[in-house]
Formats: structure tokens, sequence, C-alpha cells
């Protein structure tokens, strides 16, 4: 490696990890907001104009409360446990691609840090460490509330990966490639979530589950006395916690965007590439947008509820989009790109048939009292 392209490369790094910390900060805000306009209420409106230095004002707060360590604490994996969390939601959004290519005075620079071929691959590997940090905050507290909120986390990131892993699956297979740019120049001519349109939704609900956003916020515990893994933790421990899932929500927003929408693409992208970055931030902050809405209007899951769903309903579910995925590419291959429409065909009926699985084992349940 050249020193020119390692410098290039450094600091590509170094803009997206100071974007991603100042996104994390004024995610929270954003969501605030948000929450506050869809329940009627006013929101933080107090520091600064219209309550911008309130994350801010947060991150002060949290730098200086005490912390405070359990004395019969694991302490090196009680201090580690947070980082471990926190660096995969950064790491994650490395094969993301948030432009084409674009001129830096007489350099070609592309508006990604890594592009490689197995990009897909990348984001399923290091999505999966949080949940080491996760159950390890439980286990390192010495506390036997902390531990059961850290397997139940741990139990509920894994069942919901299998879905999620599928989910790239169907989108691989109408690519024919796990490189995040070639993904999104396949969608050049139809974004993949008018091809999958439940595979899009399955996608969705699954990286919800795995950020433990609501309605699938059950492993923090909030309805209960003692809170889940992170109920030891404080100060800015405890904030890592925070940073590492709402960093995680714009690092999933970004790949969803990617791999269903398009990514950067968008009119007058090739003409001027500087676009691209500008209609990545518009499908990010509209998918923050879903994530912050479903969380205002839906209760939370029954922790059997919410395990029966991701193995009985999203997996199936899953599976069987890849198999018609897979079919309609067949088909469309030998008799031509028109049967291509049999995918969101074959999508829109498996997602009736696992909408109606749901509804008949609600109304079982129902019966049952």
């Amino acid at each position: 490696m050249d020193s020119a392209l390692f410098w290039e490369i450094f600091f590509k790094s170094l803009i997206l990890i100071l974007v991603l910390l100042t996104g994390f900060a004024y995610t929270t805000y954003y969501e605030r907001r948000t929450l506050a306009r869809i329940q009627s209420r006013v929101g933080p409106n107090r520091a600064g104009p219209f309550g911008l230095l309130q994350p801010i004002a947060d991150a002060v707060k949290l730098i200086f409360k005490e912390e405070l360590i359990p004395g019969q604490a694991f302490k090196a994996v009680f201090i580690l446990a947070p980082i471990l969390t926190v660096v995969p939601a950064i790491l994650i959004t490395a094969t993301v691609p948030w432009g084409g290519t674009v001129m830096i005075g007489e350099r070609a620079v592309k508006l990604g840090v890594a592009d490689i071929n197995v990009g897909v691959l990348y984001i399923m590997s290091v999505a999966s460490i949080a949940v080491y940090g996760v159950v390890l905050a439980g286990w390192s507290s010495n506390n036997k509330y902390a531990m059961m909120g850290g397997l139940r986390s741990t139990a509920q990131m894994i069942s919901y990966e299998l879905a999620l892993g599928l989910s790239f699956v169907a989108v691989i297979l109408l690519a024919n490639s796990m490189k995040m740019t070639e993904i999104v120049e396949a969608q050049r001519g139809l974004p993949f979530f008018l091809l999958q349109p439940v595979g899009m939704i399955v996608f969705f609900f699954a990286t919800l589950a795995e950020l433990n956003r609501g309605p699938f916020d059950m492993p923090e515990a909030e309805q209960e006395i003692s809170a889940g893994y992170n109920v030891e933790y404080s100060g800015m421990k405890f904030a890592l916690f925070m940073m590492a899932e709402y960093t995680k929500m714009i690092s999933i927003s970004a790949i969803t965007a990617t791999i269903f929408f398009g990514g950067y693409l968008g009119p007058g992208v090739d003409a001027y590439p500087w676009l691209g970055p500008i209609y990545m931030f518009v499908k990010i902050f509209l998918i923050l947008f879903m994530m912050i809405w479903v969380r205002a209007s839906w209760p939370r899951i029954r922790y059997d509820r919410l395990m029966a769903l991701g193995w009985k309903i999203m997996l199936p579910l899953s599976l069987a989009l890849v198999f018609t995925t897979a079919i309609g590419i067949l088909l469309a291959d030998l008799f031509g790109g028109m049967w291509l429409w049999l995918i969101p065909v074959f999508s829109l009926i498996s997602g009736a048939v696992a909408v109606q699985a749901i509804n008949l084992s609600l109304r079982r349940k129902a019966y049952a009292r």
C-alpha cells in the first residue's frame, strides 16, 4: 500500500467515525423531538435554540457523573463489555458506499472506506460481535438480574440474526454479488424493495430486534423493577451502551438504504457525484423516522411471543423468501426478464401466509384464556 492510499483510507475512516459519533448524539435529539411530536408533547427545547444543545448537555452530564463498579464484579470484563458493544457499531459501516467516485484535486476518490468482495459477509460477522458485549456485561456484573438480562438479550439477538442473515441472502441472489457497490449498481433499474417487499420488512424488524429497539426492547427490561444486562453500569460506561444502540441505528439505516433502496443512487448522481452522500443522508433520515415511529406506536411484545415470532414466523418466512427469490431468478434466466416479477408476487404471498399464521396464533391464545 502506497502512502497516498494509506492517508486516503485514514482520513476517510476518521471522517466516518466523527460523522457517526456526531450523528449518534443528534439521533437522540431527533428521537426525542419526534416522539414528543407524535405524543403531543414539547420535547427538549431549553438547551440552546430549539434544544439543539441538549445532546452536548447530556454528554457533559454523563462525563462528570460518578461511575460505580460493584465490589464483586469481574472488573476487566466489566470495563471491556461496553467497548465490545460500541466498537462493532462503528466498524460495521466500513463497507457501506456513501457515494460514487469523485475528483478531489487530481485524485479520484471513492466515497467509501473499504470496497471488498465479501462486504455483506463482513457486515454479518461484525454485527454478531455485539452479542458478546451484552452477555459479558451481564455476566461480569456478578448480579443475577444482570445475568438473566444478558442471557435473555443474547437469545433474542441470536434468534433474529438468523432471519437477518437470510434477508441478506435474498439480496445477494438478486444482485449476484456480496460486494456492496455492486449491490447498489444492480438497483439502477429497480430498487430491491420493489422486488422483495416482504424481505425488506423482515430485514427491518429483524434489525429492530437486533438493536433492542421497541417493540423488541425486552433486554433493557424497563418495565421491571430491576433493569437488564446494564443494571450495574453508570456514567460513561452506561453511555457507551446507549452510544452503541444509536450508532447502530444509523449504521443499520445506512445498510438498509444500500441493499434495498438503491444506496447513493438518485436523480443526477452520475453528473454530480457529490449528490450521492446527500441521497444517503435523506434515506437514512427517513429510515430512522420509521424506527422511531414504530417505537412510539407499538406496545412491547411479551418475551415468549417475541421468541416465537423469531423462530416460528420470521425464520421460516425468510427461508421461504430465499427459496422464492431463487425460483424467480431461475425462471427469469430460462424464459426472460419479465418472469422476475414473480419474485414480488411470491414475496407478498409468503408475507400474507405469515400474517395469517400470526393472526391464528394470537386468536388461539385468546381463546385459551
